[in-house]
């Protein structure tokens, strides 16, 4: 094994042992470091240069990657760098590596007669539709991400009706549950007869308990029922969570609590909902300002 590969172990070791960063956070650096890895030949610390940086850039810029996935790239080879600082270890100053500009995207959410459409999409009583329509509305009740609700656990106080979530970094936060989330989960619980501890499981066409249910299966669901609900675009789980965002501060929640309801460790991150509520306001002040010059 090379100097660099042992180095790359060892500062993966150190991502999940001592800044406690999730398997999935490990697997990703894993991912972006051996691409750096293999498009480059560096064997050693001291080889990772400027120039050398700048043509695996290059690389990844020619291949058509999202300008927000080569991000992803340079953080990881940039955190690396740090970590080799920390240690003593002679390699390129990690501050010389300037992150790309990235347009800031907009963010979708769901028009308000769209949400209610889609949450009431499920129907019948069947296990399955009694669970996707509690997947819906714990979705939209809590702004959870998709990985923080495939991990809930099976037994929770519905009468508190409050939630410990282990987010991203394994911050542990607290979100709530809506009466109608309570509900949904109540009625969709008293229909399951496992013992599986998932509070939202898988289940075959014959009814069978698979296990835990996985991220992409709530993805589907979601977007099955966007359909049937007449959305023509096509929905993510991600927009409950950004609706979940707009529907808070539009009735006047403040911006720390809502960063503290959706995890974010940045408040930044939390600010990009801003101009959508800005929105929302500037048509408040078209339906009601003014009105008596209106009718004049």
């Amino acid at each position: 094994m090379s100097e660099i590969k042992k180095l790359f172990q060892e500062y993966l070791d150190y991502l999940e042992i001592e800044k406690n960063r999730s398997l999935k956070t490990r697997e990703n650096y894993s991912h972006y470091l051996t691409v750096f890895l293999k498009e480059t030949g560096v064997e050693t610390p001291g080889e990772i240069t400027d120039s050398v940086v700048r043509s695996f850039r290059i690389t990844l810029a020619r291949k058509n990657i999202k300008k927000i996935t080569q991000n992803y790239y340079v953080i990881s080879l940039r955190n690396f760098l740090k970590y080799l600082v920390r240690r003593g270890i002679k390699s390129l100053a990690p501050e010389t590596i300037e992150l790309p500009k990235v347009a800031r995207r907009d963010i979708e959410v769901l028009e308000y007669k769209e949400l209610e459409r889609l949450l009431a999409a499920p129907e019948g009583d069947s296990l399955r539709a009694l669970r996707d329509r509690a997947v819906l509305e714990v979705l939209f009740s809590t702004g959870l991400r998709v990985s923080e609700i495939c991990n809930l656990p099976r037994y929770i106080d519905l009468t508190r009706g409050e939630l410990s979530v282990r987010g991203k970094g394994e911050k542990i936060r607290v979100v709530f549950l809506s009466t109608s989330s309570k509900k949904a989960i109540k009625e969709y619980l008293e229909k399951r007869t496992d013992a599986e501890e998932a509070l939202f499981v898988s289940i075959a066409k014959t009814g069978k308990i698979l296990g835990r249910i996985i991220p992409r299966t709530v993805q589907r669901l979601v977007d099955t029922y966007a359909r049937k609900a007449g959305i023509a675009k096509r929905v993510h789980p991600h927009e409950l969570r950004h609706s979940f965002a707009t529907d808070l501060l539009i009735n006047g929640a403040d911006l720390r609590s809502v960063q503290e309801l959706l995890g974010h460790a940045n408040i930044s991150t939390t600010q990009v909902y801003t101009h959508l509520t800005n929105k929302e306001l500037h048509e408040v002040h078209e339906a009601f300002h003014g009105v008596r010059r209106k009718e004049e």
